[in-house]
């Protein structure tokens, strides 16, 4: 028995000795003796290895006190390591947190400058409230350094405590002191101080308020700023409102040699500002130079990589619905290539319609057509489509959209066949009793129109063009001998009211087929719309054949072209927020973007509600439903959210 017991013993022991040394063995025991080695190299290269396992998603928050005892070093990688992660763990252990405490108040004076930078930047993410207490001082100091790059730091750490705890901020004079930054000497200093004092007054209202004599100092320093610095001041100079004209004149003279940068954002923060004073700005002459000077870098911008080409069109795309022929001498520009993304190629035969007139119609026709023989079924569909647009808001380019929609039913090729189709009828209606030739060809190539679309499409131009149809009688018999078989209903209704108006126009021809075809509909249909119709055109036609020609075939007044046109209020918004995320999506920021002061998901106001904005397009080369419907569910919620 005790010869058992010690056997069992023993396996025991050779167990937990086994545990113990596949614990030895774990990488972050390994690390955890690497970090507290007697050797400086060794110690540098165990941080790497956390911080890299931090990196990629690795629970190494068990090395918090080992990593802590490295931070007392000379050597900036090292520090800047482990201040990110004193960063990435900080509210997962608030305690231990305490214990740099030291060590940055310490770093906050060192003689080098990046490290007391680093240090304030640091202690100012950490967001903790036990920090607080202790970064008031070093915070106040920094604001005042003789270096500007620890100032301009410390302008923006404000901000940060400014979220964390505002009453104290207020109270330890930390806001007033970003204002008087905005007087800094230093163009760095000034640009975060604005970005600091933007983002405060995003949580509370009186933070700031732009004042005329400032104006003046930010002009002076955007010049000289870099490029984020540039965007800071031009935002915040976009939200201005000059006192007079001459103000506003001069501010956007200031700001025009912006448009030459070679920075996509600070052109389109440029083009915002512009846009927005034309409510200030009087002078036609003016306005017209602003204008002209806004287009040389928007087209540059679309030589970038594919990407700020996007960005660029679809901010472009809302430029032009307020000027619409600013870009109209630039159309070859928009050009689609051969090698675009066929996104880019999209928001290319938007702003390509937008930008169009009668006098460059016919040139675009024509490339719209090269573009139609494509391979991609889509863009063919979006290209067709945009012929269809053209034709339909001007008339003189009627004829020769017409005429490239009949040479593109010609090629016979399948997806371009239908999409033909059915813009051509779209066409047609725009101008009824008229180019009745281009329904002749249409119903010649009646063979290879089978989607249901295009097939509604053709029987309605049979029942309107009957005259220029040589075998339109026997179209709709074959048409009728599947009738129950067609599945959409568009078809049935379209073949019942196309029959209906071929029996008015040549009763003689076509009364046995109008008995037909409404006895087929009465009787033997499932669909319910489509058994009304036919019983309405039954009894119309019974009763009374001239109350039925009267509605059947009365003139119709055609349908207003189909708009992509934001609405106004919509516009304004965008407008105000070009060059960011919502002038791309073409939904205002107030949608998807929530403050924390804010409950994410429950609308600000009634504009918020699905209704609002109700007429917003579609993304180019799509059907026409709402845009901004995307981005709304049930009780108005945005579907996107985003919190900062």
């Amino acid at each position: 028995m005790n010869a058992a017991i010690q056997t069992n013993i023993a396996r025991l022991q050779i167990m937990k000795a086994k545990v113990l040394a596949a614990l030895r063995k774990g990488e972050n025991y390994e690390l955890k003796t690497e970090l507290n080695s007697e050797y400086k190299e060794r110690r540098k290269e165990a941080v790497r290895r956390v911080i890299a396992n931090m990196t990629v998603g690795k629970d190494v928050s068990g090395l918090f006190t080992d990593v802590l005892k490295n931070m007392h070093t000379d050597d900036l990688e090292i520090k800047k390591l482990i201040y990110l992660y004193l960063i990435n763990y900080a509210k997962t252990q608030p305690d231990l947190v305490i214990l740099a405490i030291n060590t940055f108040v310490k770093d906050a004076e060192d003689s080098n400058p990046l490290i007391r930078a680093l240090a304030i930047r640091t202690m100012g993410c950490l967001q903790v409230q036990e920090v607080m207490d202790y970064l008031s001082d070093p915070l106040r100091k920094c604001l005042g350094d003789s270096n500007p790059y620890v100032r301009k730091t410390a302008v923006m750490c404000v901000a940060k405590v400014f979220d964390l705890d505002q009453a104290a901020t207020e109270e330890n004079g930390f806001v007033e002191r970003v204002r008087e930054a905005l007087a800094d000497s230093n163009t760095m200093v000034v640009a975060n101080a604005v970005s600091a004092l933007r983002e405060m007054s995003e949580r509370a209202e009186g933070i700031w308020h732009l004042e005329a004599r400032t104006v003046g100092r930010l002009l002076t320093a955007v010049n000289e700023s870099v490029e984020w610095g540039q965007i800071a001041i031009l935002e915040a100079l976009s939200e201005y409102r000059p006192a007079d004209e001459k103000e506003a004149e001069k501010i956007c003279e200031r700001v025009l040699p912006r448009l030459q940068h070679a920075n996509g954002s600070v052109v389109l923060t440029t083009v915002r500002l512009l846009l927005r004073y034309e409510q200030y700005v009087r002078r036609a002459d003016l306005l017209a130079q602003f204008a002209k000077k806004m287009v040389p870098p928007l087209v540059t911008l679309l030589a970038s990589e594919p990407e700020i080409q996007y960005v660029a069109l679809r901010n472009i795309n809302v430029i032009l619905q307020r000027h619409p022929r600013l870009l109209s001498k630039e159309i070859r520009v928009f050009f689609c290539k051969y090698n675009d993304p066929i996104y880019v190629k999209f928001e290319k035969i938007e702003v390509l319609v937008r930008i169009c007139s009668e006098r460059n119609s016919e040139p675009l026709l024509t490339e719209l057509k090269e573009y139609a023989k494509e391979v991609d079924v889509d863009f063919v569909r979006c290209a067709v489509t945009a012929i269809g647009r053209l034709a339909a808001r001007y008339e003189a380019a009627a004829t020769h959209a017409l005429q490239v929609l009949t040479d593109l039913l010609q090629m016979k090729v399948d997806y371009v066949v239908q999409v033909a189709a059915e813009v051509l009828g779209d066409v047609l209606r725009y101008y009824p009793g008229r180019f009745g030739e281009s329904a002749t060809v249409l119903c010649e190539h009646a063979e290879y129109i089978n989607e249901p679309a295009a097939r509604a499409a053709m029987l309605w131009v049979i029942g309107e063009y009957p005259e220029h149809v040589a075998n339109a009688q026997t179209m709709l018999d074959n048409q009728l001998d599947s009738f129950l078989e067609e599945e959409d209903a568009r078809v049935q209704l379209a073949l019942i009211s196309a029959t209906v108006k071929y029996f008015l126009k040549q009763p003689q021809r076509a009364q046995q087929l109008v008995v037909r075809a409404l006895q087929t509909a009465t009787e033997k249909c499932a669909n319910p719309d489509v058994r009304d119709r036919a019983y309405v055109y039954w009894r119309l036609l019974s009763a009374d054949p001239t109350a039925a020609r009267s509605v059947a075939l009365a003139e119709k007044s055609p349908p207003l072209p189909v708009s992509s046109d934001l609405p106004a209020p919509l516009l304004d918004e965008l407008v105000a927020e070009l060059g960011c995320v919502s002038s791309v999506l073409q939904i205002p920021a107030r949608r998807f973007v929530y403050t924390k002061s804010e409950r994410p998901g429950i609308p600000r106001d009634a504009a918020l509600q699905p209704s609002f904005y109700d007429e917003s397009p579609a993304h180019a080369g799509t059907d026409n439903t709402d845009a901004s419907d995307a981005a709304v569910i049930a009780d108005g919620e945005p579907e996107l959210l985003i919190s900062f």
